[in-house]
């Protein structure tokens, strides 16, 4: 008879402390700090892109109206703006992640890297 553990020992632990983390202030703060961001931007983003389907659709006149030369409209530059809006908002979001998601992450992904080390269920 062996006094090991059973092998399912360190898989219920780690999900019981995964439920914990889950369950943490810690955790709660790293949802909303996601939250607070990604709600805000997606909502600003379509409004954004909603703003030119429309103007697209209902104001003809305006997003042809030329800017520059015979072929640089309204509507071409709003079309290009969408593009330099999507690559601002992925520029905001990976200096947020840096300074306020990643080092939370960190801090919760290496307490349940010790957690699961400790009980070797974890390679």
């Amino acid at each position: 008879m062996s006094t090991d553990t059973p092998a399912s020992a360190p898989a219920e632990s780690a999900a019981e402390r995964y439920l914990a983390v889950q369950r943490s202030d810690e955790f709660a703060g790293l949802r909303r700090a996601l939250r607070g961001f990604v709600f805000p931007m997606t909502v600003a983003f379509f409004l954004w892109y909603a703003l030119y389907v429309i103007l697209s659709a209902y104001a003809r006149g305006f997003m042809g109206t030329k800017l520059f030369g015979s072929h640089i409209n309204v509507a071409l530059v709003f079309g290009l703006l969408q593009f330099v809006s999507t690559f601002v908002i992925a520029w905001l979001y990976s200096r947020f992640a840096d300074r306020r998601i990643d080092p939370v992450a960190d801090r919760i992904r290496a307490e349940i890297g010790e957690v699961t080390h400790e009980h070797g269920s974890r390679g």
